[in-house]
């Protein structure tokens, strides 16, 4: 079997140059080299970029889950990459054989669809929310999982091809989960492989108006889209009290509840109920759609 070739996608702001200097010196530094780098400024220029790198501006944010389609549309257009690698601007990849690895799992499992990196701060900690499991102790426990992390994964384009990109309308929030939940219906594996680390700041995120508001109206968007009907009240009502018990300020709940509203009246992306069997396999994997 061939050997599978990685493209680097990675978002920018432009807000952060030096660490997207460090960035880019860390997949230079892989012993398996990226295929392809691409680097997209998201509604903002680029800096000076190395040749090796493939700039993209775009002329306006798309959000999250538009600037990672953008990217993959130029990687895509390349045909010379087998596994995505998607990177936060202000991360680090520690060790240079994450590729390696990496590129080892997919070799090994022709329906393997998204491998999770761990994301760990310079004191090697892992916060709880970037544990891809209900049970969330343990971050060097890895294995099977429903959902992954933003700041770093690899996505395998054949999967990618068949169930489609991100979610644009998304814009940000809940699109890694729309992208995991698509995968496993169509019977792609997710994984958390702790191993593979991308180095971040420890830092919580930030709690204002339009992260409620996205949240929540994307949370709906989310079981409007993928649930069986049966499980759509189910759900939102378990988010809608873990909401109230985690949430202390009363303008973020206004926010949450006015986006809550929002993805109650709009309409979603295309409504494309998972099977049964799926909501069973993700029962199975410690994580029913539910919560």
């Amino acid at each position: 079997m061939r050997h599978p070739r990685v493209g680097v996608a990675i978002l920018t702001m432009g807000t952060r140059p030096a660490e997207l200097t460090a960035l880019l010196d860390s997949v230079a530094a892989q012993e398996t080299p990226a295929a392809r780098v691409v680097v997209v400024g998201n509604g903002s220029p680029l800096p000076a970029l190395p040749a090796w790198v493939t700039p993209l501006e775009l002329p306006e944010n798309l959000g999250i889950a538009g600037g990672r389609n953008a990217a993959l549309d130029r990687l895509r257009a390349f045909g010379d990459v087998d596994v995505v690698v998607d990177l936060d601007d202000d991360g680090r990849l520690i060790s240079p054989d994450v590729f390696t690895r990496l590129t080892a799992l997919y070799a090994a499992d022709d329906r393997l669809g998204v491998v999770g990196f761990r994301v760990a701060d310079e004191r090697g900690r892992t916060a709880r929310r970037h544990v891809p499991r209900l049970r969330a102790k343990d971050p060097m426990r890895g294995g099977p999982v429903t959902t992954f992390l933003g700041g770093g994964h690899g996505l395998a384009m054949r999967m990618l091809d068949e169930i489609g990109g991100w979610p644009d309308a998304f814009f940000y929030a809940h699109e890694e989960t729309d992208l995991a939940w698509r995968a496993l219906d169509a019977g792609w594996k997710v994984r958390y492989e702790p191993e593979l680390v991308l180095r971040h700041p420890w830092t919580s995120p930030t709690r204002h108006a339009v992260y409620y508001r996205m949240v929540a109206r994307n949370r709906v968007w989310l079981a409007k889209r993928h649930l069986p009907a049966p499980l759509v009240p189910v759900y939102l009502a378990t988010w809608t009290a873990l909401t109230l018990a985690r949430t202390r300020t009363p303008a973020g709940l206004r926010a949450w509840f006015a986006g809550f509203a929002e993805g109650v009246r709009t309409p979603c992306p295309p409504r494309r109920p998972m099977r049964w069997s799926t909501v069973w396999t993700m029962t199975r994997l410690g994580r029913p759609p539910i919560v």
